[in-house]
């Protein structure tokens, strides 16, 4: 997390900046604009009508993974982590004992699925006798050790489990990572016009903040503008999941592309003033309605009198080279391949591409980092334990993050371009699309040309 700064300088200057600046959209064809949330009651609805169709998935996926119950189990601040995809949108915490039973193939008529909120041995009672009548031969619980979203049974709940539904029934607990993990991933269809719809209101606030509007260059620091990106979003009754981030990829101290000095996601970064020539970056993400995106784009900063037409070349070409390494990438998340595997096919087609940068997908959407395979860490190029060798699935929703290092001549270095952009699985192509694009075109920030000095001479 960043400290605090004082926007003092943020928007002085801005006044003198008269020449109107031409929209330069970082996708061909889009121009982003805030999208404002429905009512709180609105929202809840929305909510509400997506976590209904999401249980109605879990007999479905109990009988995919051969298990014949699930329990679930948590007291009032002490969650499960499944907990937060399967509740009310009015509940704030579990209360008291909040325990879910979900059955694959009830008999006799009774329901798949039930639920006690309980202080008293009421809970356990009711407990062995539905387990008494349907005889599950396997009941799943959350114990996973690695994976946080098949793991959140806390060891004290576990005795109390243990000890409330008996003996007799202990030997039937099993794990299945799969239920957690699949449960939390799925991403239900009537959830996407939403997501579409806060993606686009996250590149609107980018696009505002990488501009002449809120940048002074020589005035406006990194943390400035992160700033201002987390006002604009309260502002907006949206809120975050990360405090936004700004580097300056051409600053000095900025990470090389092996990895050295400050790197992206080091919470205290220095705070650099931004200048004219500058390439900056940000990572960012808007949540609402139970979703979190995250995006990363980048932009530079015209020195005055310039126009995109000046915007060093080899800069334009590594934006291009980080698109490519995005289709690689793309291309190679096939359905049911693991997260190792798609990385290692991905590091051998950019490599045989001349590509040198890193890759580190993940799914997003419920949680920002969410449930399913992980593809590639920034520390972890060749494989990623236990979260790289999970499937990739289905109706879900992924961030496909990297990087690619490309050397500008116009500044004498290999300078490295990161891109971030969410996709979906559409099942009309069978593909993997962008939620609302993907960069294509450099952000820029214009300013008029008695304000600063002229642009250096080439090296």
């Amino acid at each position: 997390m960043r400290g605090p700064t004082i926007l003092s300088y943020l928007f002085s200057g801005v006044a003198v900046l008269t020449a109107a600046r031409a929209h330069v959209g970082t996708a061909p064809g889009k121009t982003p604009k805030v999208q404002t949330l429905p009512s709180l009651r609105e929202q809840a609805e929305l909510l509400d009508g997506w976590t209904e169709e999401r249980k109605a998935l879990i007999p479905q996926l109990l009988r995919k993974y051969g298990v014949d119950a699930w329990l679930m189990s948590q007291r009032e601040y002490a969650e499960d982590t499944v907990f937060w995809a399967l509740k009310e949108a009015t509940q704030f915490s579990a209360r008291r004992r909040t325990t879910h039973l979900f059955l694959a193939d009830p008999v006799g008529g009774a329901p798949s699925s039930y639920s006690w909120i309980e202080n008293t041995n009421v809970v356990w009672e009711d407990l062995r006798r539905i387990l008494a009548t349907q005889k599950p031969r396997s009941i799943a619980l959350n114990t996973h050790p690695e994976i946080a979203f098949s793991g959140g049974l806390h060891a004290g709940e576990l005795d109390a489990v243990v000890q409330g539904v008996g003996e007799e029934w202990k030997e039937k607990f099993v794990l299945e990572p799969m239920l957690g993990v699949e449960v939390v991933a799925t991403m239900v269809k009537s959830r996407l016009p939403w997501y579409r719809k806060m993606m686009e209101t996250a590149w609107a606030i980018i696009e505002e903040g990488f501009s002449e509007k809120i940048i002074v260059p020589g005035k406006s620091t990194s943390w400035d503008i992160e700033w201002w990106m987390r006002e604009k979003i309260q502002s907006l009754n949206y809120t975050t999941w990360f405090q936004p981030s700004v580097f300056i990829l051409t600053a000095e101290g900025f990470p090389a592309a092996d990895g050295s000095s400050a790197a992206m996601d080091d919470p205290r970064a220095p705070d650099h003033p931004i200048q004219f020539g500058d390439l900056i970056h940000t990572d960012f993400g808007v949540s609402a309605l139970g979703l979190n995106t995250d995006t990363q784009h980048i932009g530079y900063v015209l020195y005055p009198g310039e126009t995109e037409a000046d915007v060093p070349k080899g800069m334009l070409e590594g934006l291009k080279k980080v698109n490519r390494l995005q289709d690689i990438v793309k291309s190679n998340m096939k359905i049911g391949m693991t997260g190792n595997e798609i990385l290692k096919a991905s590091r051998e087609q950019m490599q045989s591409e001349g590509i040198e940068g890193k890759i580190y997908c993940h799914a997003t959407g419920e949680w920002g980092h969410s449930a399913g395979s992980v593809i590639g860490m920034t520390n972890l190029q060749d494989k990623v334990p236990v979260l790289g060798d999970l499937p990739l699935l289905k109706n879900t929703y992924y961030s496909i993050e990297l990087f690619a290092e490309h050397f500008v001549p116009e500044r004498n270095r290999t300078i490295v371009f990161p891109q971030e952009e969410d996709v979906y699985w559409d099942e009309a192509t069978n593909s993997w699309e962008w939620v609302y694009g993907r960069q294509e075109e450099m952000l820029l920030i214009r300013t008029p040309a008695e304000s600063g000095p002229t642009a250096p001479t080439e090296l």
